[in-house]
């Protein structure tokens, strides 16, 4: 199979609580990330083989994850007192297939940005910071 259909794929909120029980990020049209990425150290010294720059790898970042909505205030409004919030709270990204392979992550919403064009329906794009490293199941 070369690819697969994206239809369906959900950003879950978590409410923390214990159990923590998740719930979908309502009427999605389109969710990107986790962007990971990795720096690099610079190790290159007078020495290094051939005059070649030479690296390893230094910390990891998870990235963003952002997600655009058609934007329905009774719908997306309580998630932005998620904003206020200075702890992650626990996300999830589902993806359709089979398994339902799950993204796990800690996120601290960084932004909220609603678009209300006068010809167009009303949307928003909602972006969280991945804190710490996202656990794939």
């Amino acid at each position: 199979m070369a690819g697969m259909d994206g239809f369906g794929t959900e950003l879950r909120r978590g409410d923390g609580a214990t159990p923590e029980l998740f719930t979908a990020i309502a009427d999605p049209t389109g969710i990107s990330g986790p962007g990971l990425s990795r720096e690099t150290l610079d190790v290159t010294s007078h020495d290094s083989p051939d005059g070649w720059m030479e690296f390893v790898g230094g910390l990891k970042d998870g990235g963003e994850v952002s997600i655009d909505v058609n934007y329905q205030p009774s719908e997306h409004d309580q998630l932005v007192d998620d904003f206020d919030d200075t702890e992650p709270r626990n996300y999830q990204l589902v993806f359709p297939d089979p398994g339902q392979t799950t993204w796990s992550f800690a996120g601290i919403m960084t932004g909220f940005e609603p678009d209300a064009p006068y010809d167009d329906k009303l949307t928003a794009t909602i972006t969280f910071k991945v804190s710490g490293k996202p656990t794939i199941s």
